[in-house]
Parts: structure tokens; sequence; C-alpha cells
């Protein structure tokens, strides 16, 4: 990374001490909704579920950015197909790299790739400061945040410093995912962070050439059970795809592919519904 010195992670100007102990929740310039997704756990899908949530939006004609909010894993600079580092403007902010008409800022981009996060606590809170408030989105309508898995620091700053319109909880079906959704669940509730509800991905699998399903991760009303005993909505449930991987790995979220319509159909009626709950 070569965008600043040793105190301050991304070379840009630093925030102002508050007077009194407590933070207290901003919003972030430029930005109008506020919109985090999360898990408990990692390998879930998390990435590729903000991705093309965030792209349905901007097809449904929202102005839409990106915060890839996990310092020490990013994955959105892959997720979209982009990379080098972003500009700073007159105003010592980062200016968002664009694609796919959607503006996103992630950690990724100020790293090499190869390259490790090795920062104690003090500093990633620092750098994660800067990404939320020292960005130039240009009149975002809604920011989709990247969470990173976990009920860790990230979570805590980000839940403290931002005003949060809705949160998203993404999970398998199998149980071991669902305990750690659970406590994502209660955290979010204790920060009286808005959950709009829970979105199962990988709830079952089915076969192009036999059309049978196969429940992999278990029962495939695992994670809707779940929601229910906790009082959430469920989102929606989307299926094992070999193309969602794919059209990952490549930078083409599945959302964008024409021919695959069926198979992005549920992101879009998931966020026709979260953008329904934010009042968008």
């Amino acid at each position: 990374m070569s965008l600043g010195g040793h105190e301050n992670p991304l070379g840009l100007p630093g925030r102002s001490k508050r007077s009194s102990g407590l933070p207290v929740r901003q919003r972030i310039p430029g930005v109008g909704k506020v919109l985090l997704v999360s898990s408990g756990k990692g390998g879930v899908g998390k990435s590729t579920m903000s991705v093309n949530l965030a792209l349905a939006m901007s097809q449904l004609g929202q102005r839409v950015g990106i915060l890839d909010a996990d310092v020490f894993g990013p994955s959105l600079p892959t997720l979209v197909n982009l990379s080098g580092e972003p500009r700073i403007n007159s105003k010592g902010q980062l200016i968002p790299l664009v694609n796919y008409g959607v503006q996103t800022m992630s950690m990724g981009y100020l790293i090499k790739q190869d390259n490790p996060v090795v920062w104690r606590g003090l500093m990633v809170m620092k750098a994660m400061q800067q990404l939320l408030f020292e960005v130039a989105w240009d009149n975002v309508d809604v920011l989709v945040v990247d969470m990173p898995p976990g009920t860790g620091d990230t979570q805590l700053s980000i839940g403290q410093q931002v005003k949060i319109d809705g949160s998203i909880i993404v999970s398998t079906p199998q149980d071991i995912a669902l305990i750690d959704a659970v406590k994502g669940v209660s955290m979010f509730e204790k920060m009286r962070i808005p959950i709009l509800g829970l979105v199962q991905n990988m709830a079952y699998y089915h076969c192009p050439n036999c059309h049978h399903e196969d429940h992999i991760f278990g029962p495939i009303d695992g994670a809707i059970k779940m929601a229910e005993k906790k009082g959430l909505r469920t989102l929606g449930s989307i299926p094992l795809n070999s193309e969602i991987c794919a059209q990952s790995d490549k930078g083409k979220p599945i959302v964008l592919n024409k021919e695959h319509t069926q198979v992005s159909k549920p992101y879009f009626d998931i966020s026709k519904e979260v953008l329904q709950l934010l009042k968008l």
C-alpha cells in the first residue's frame, strides 16, 4: 500500500477527537441509506450475496455503492473485476472505483493481492473509520456494506459510529452456521441495529440434468425456522448453483448475465423487498 505514512494507514486526514467518551452515530457523507450484509461465520457466501444484491438494486434504478468492510480478507476487487489504487480528491478523500454502474471501495484496492494485512486492532479501526468517512461517495441512494464474518471489533465500530438503516443476516441451513447466525442477530439487537431479515444461502442443490433437489447443508427450512424463532422475516433463499460461483470468480456476478435470469431471480426478488423496507 502506498497511499500514506505509518500513523495514517490510508494517508488521509484523521477525524477530530470527540469531546465526549462515547462515539456519536453519524451519516456517511454522500450516502442516503446504509445496509449491512452480515453473517455469523465465513464461508456462507456473504460477499457474493452483497455484490449481487447491490448490482440488482442498481438495475432496479438505485444509485448504489459497495463498501468492503473486511480489512483482512477483501474480496470485492475480484467480484467486481476492479483493481488499482483509488485517486484522492482535493479534500483528501478516496474516490470510489466504478464498474457495472456501481461505486465501490475496498482495502483490496490499497494493498497488493498477495500481501497480508498484519495490523493490530487500533490500526484496523483507524483504517475502517477512514473507509467509512473519508470516501467521496457520489450521491449514493444505498450503500451496501459487506461486513467481515463474526461479531468482532469491526462490527462494534461500525455499529457505534454509523447511522444504519437496515441489516441482512446471511446463513446456510446447516446447524453450525445457524448457531453463529443467532449470535450475529443478538449482537445487532443489543446494538439496536435494525434487522430487515435473513437470507438463506446455498439452501439446496438443483441438478440441471435430472432436476433432483439435494439439501446438501441440511433441511431446506433450517434458517427459516431459526428466523421464525427469533421473530425475523425470511427475505428469500438462494440455491447452490455452479454458475453463481463461476461468474463470481470471473468478476461478472450472476445478476448481470442475461442467460441465467432464472438463477438470478431470487436476488432481484430479495432486492425489491429490501428496497421497500428501506423505503426507497
